[in-house]
């Protein structure tokens, strides 16, 4: 059974062989598929599927998995096949790599070389220092502690005083004994931009993110060179930059040129982690499939979220002005102040280490967040696709990388660090030798792969407008009323003309599914926003 323009029909679909001329790196292929009824092929139809989806080209004379042909004579057949998300990521089209190949472009791999983000990277350990620490935030005695872990009180004291070794076991034993301490810390992305250099915005939409097209508002732009933008519910959270098609005026054909850039903000990756909640993906799946596309990061923000408050700001600002700290870079910037929150930038694209006051920073737009200070990794290019490939190639865990890339590049002190010490060849092991560490960041860094990658979701919502509406208008609207004018508002507010933008708004608000998942989940996002955990290791859901 297969539906042709939505008309079901009794027909095998049999492969009879591809058209060569339309290959190409557009990663779609025009094919031959045959109706087979009793035995007989009553129809043939020139499609086009994605080479990702086909995956291995079948036998010639065998069936083939297409669910459904749209299209005509004139605008061409497209076919939609029936293999899901987990077969399209085992699968990639061997004709199409042999074609690349041919074509003498090459599979994309990493640049490696002297400044390689690798190099000379450091790993931090839990150790009794940071213990002691851990003692003192959770005002706990080694009596207490050690009645909580169910171990000696001297158990406690040789690993405060180093003579015995702190273990994985013991550190996994501790943060299940204080919950607090093992929610204290989380990772989650921050910001995602992904260049594919075949695909359209609409081909992006459909096929990457598989989400519902007519959620997003098409619209002219100028930026960064495109000049078509999609964007979800009309808001740049998610939006996706490309080349709008061209009518040749001469010959009337239309002309589509590819190449095109997602971005998912702040809010966007939220919103985006709601459309993978819906497909029962991760963000692992998700980049293991845009990698199918030739998807290229070109930037990844990774957020750590500092919920304890075992970071201040302000002595992270002093330590600044006092020289107790070190970097590999050699730029640094401080903005803000006391009252607004600071926040504080280590070097310059294409990789910043950037720690500010996110509960200030909320609280300033008259938003509340259990987040009190969040440190942003903010790689772009290379630095990105390197933390990538470490993630989906070498079985690293992601809040394993991001943590060992901040201990690498930034540390923190208590003493002032010397001159000379900064000109020491081995500048790093000089000071952690001589100077001791400031506890919360040292405690930060070595509990920090500990902690869990975060998915929260969240639904579109006009929550800032409703925002506005409350501060700003409905002080007005009393007064309105009072007066004798409310009739008036409410046939305005009956009356009035959406734009597009506006009503892309409400669509995307009032539509709880919003993506082409065959199968929806039943979530309910009115209660409070749950969060799922990652699953670092590769491959792995929550």
């Amino acid at each position: 059974m297969i539906t042709i323009n939505n008309e079901p029909k009794a027909y095998t679909p049999i492969f009879l062989g591809t058209t060569q001329h339309s290959l190409r790196l557009s990663l779609q292929m025009l094919i031959m598929v045959g109706m087979k009824l009793n035995d007989e092929i009553v129809e043939t139809y020139n499609v086009t599927v994605s080479a990702i989806e086909l995956g291995q080209l079948p036998n010639i004379g065998n069936e083939i998995a297409i669910d459904e042909i749209t299209g005509s004579e004139l605008s061409g057949f497209k076919a939609k096949l029936k293999q899901s998300d987990a077969q399209m990521q085992n699968t990639a089209s061997t004709e199409l790599a042999k074609l690349v190949d041919l074509k003498n472009v090459g599979r994309y791999q990493l640049l490696k070389g002297k400044n390689i983000m690798t190099q000379d990277m450091n790993t931090l350990e839990f150790d009794a220092n940071n213990l002691k620490y851990v003692r003192q935030i959770l005002n706990a005695s080694q009596d207490s502690l050690a009645k909580r872990l169910k171990i000696t009180r001297q158990t406690v004291n040789r690993f405060e005083t180093g003579e015995q070794k702190i273990s994985n076991k013991f550190l996994d034993k501790l943060l299940g004994a204080y919950p607090e301490l093992a929610e204290s810390i989380e990772v989650q992305f921050d910001w995602v931009s992904l260049t594919f250099p075949d695909l359209t915005s609409k081909q992006v939409i459909a096929d990457v993110l598989r989400l519902q097209e007519n959620l997003f508002l098409e619209r002219p732009t100028s930026q960064n060179f495109y000049t078509r933008e999609m964007a979800f519910a009309g808001e740049k959270n998610i939006y996706i930059q490309d080349f709008a098609p061209v009518k040749n005026p001469e010959t009337q054909a239309v002309d589509q040129k590819f190449g095109t850039t997602l971005y998912l903000t702040g809010k966007g990756t939220r919103l985006f982690e709601k459309a993978l909640l819906e497909q029962s993906m991760n963000w692992h799946d998700f980049f293991a499939k845009a990698r199918l596309y030739r998807g290229h990061l070109t930037r990844l923000d990774i957020a750590i979220n500092d919920k304890w408050g075992l970071l201040d700001m302000n002595e992270l600002v002093k330590a600044l002005q006092e020289k107790r700290f070190w970097s590999k870079s050699k730029s640094y910037a401080v903005h803000g102040n006391v009252d607004d929150g600071w926040t504080v930038d280590f070097g310059k694209s294409p990789f910043v280490i950037r720690a500010y006051d996110k509960h200030k920073e909320q609280a300033n737009k008259g938003y509340d967040t259990d987040v009190k200070t969040r440190v942003e990794l903010e790689l772009h290019q290379d630095k990105a696709e390197y933390v990538l490939d470490e993630w989906l190639n070498n079985d690293e865990k992601l809040v394993s990388i991001t943590f060992d890339i901040l201990y690498t590049y930034l540390w923190f002190t208590n003493g002032k660090i010397g001159d000379q010490q900064l000109k020491s060849d081995a500048v790093r092991d000089e000071i952690e030798a001589t100077v001791e560490p400031m506890p919360a960041w040292s405690l930060l860094t070595a509990l920090g792969k500990k902690m869990k990658f975060v998915r929260e979701p969240k639904k579109q919502s006009v929550e800032r407008i409703e925002k506005w509406v409350l501060q700003s208008v409905v002080p007005s609207l009393a007064v309105l009323k009072k007066t004798g004018h409310w009739h008036e508002i409410i046939e305005a507010i009956n009356t009035v003309e959406l734009s597009a933008e506006h009503e892309k708004l409400v669509m995307a608000t009032t539509k709880n599914a919003i993506t082409q998942a065959s199968k929806q989940l039943n979530i309910n996002f009115e209660k409070p926003t749950k969060k799922y955990n990652e699953g670092d290791e590769q491959g792995k859901r929550a």
